[in-house]
């Protein structure tokens, strides 16, 4: 099992990867974030909207499945909000430079550091 700042570093040797921080969407507010590039502050908080939104959009579908992770790609950056499973409420939320990532390897590892998480 990881800490928060384990997993977080762990996120960061990711190729192409800017920053990365662990969030608590009840609050909004970073339980942890490394790297730099953004004010992670206001990126937990505006993200936390964004997985707000999601899950009550899909309450009233109906739609009777899990939140595997959110890709958002920008025209230099990919963003990767990933749920963690086993703490309700907690994301991690990971920005990499599209030109120096390789996504399908990103979202494996967040997917492998998310399983780690010891909170």
């Amino acid at each position: 099992m990881a800490s928060i700042t384990d997993s977080l570093n762990a996120l960061l040797t990711i190729d192409g990867a800017m920053c990365a921080g662990l969030v608590d969407s009840s609050s909004g507010m970073l339980m942890g974030s490394v790297g730099s590039g953004l004010d992670m502050e206001l990126a937990a908080a505006g993200n936390t909207e964004v997985v707000r939104a999601k899950l009550k959009t899909m309450r009233m579908l109906a739609l009777h499945d899990s939140l595997e992770d959110f890709l958002i790609t920008l025209g230099h950056q990919y963003h990767i909000i990933r749920p963690v499973v086993a703490h309700d409420g907690v994301f991690f939320y990971l920005v990499l430079d599209k030109d120096r990532s390789n996504l399908a390897l990103a979202r494996r590892k967040v997917q492998d550091v998310e399983k780690e998480l010891a909170l």
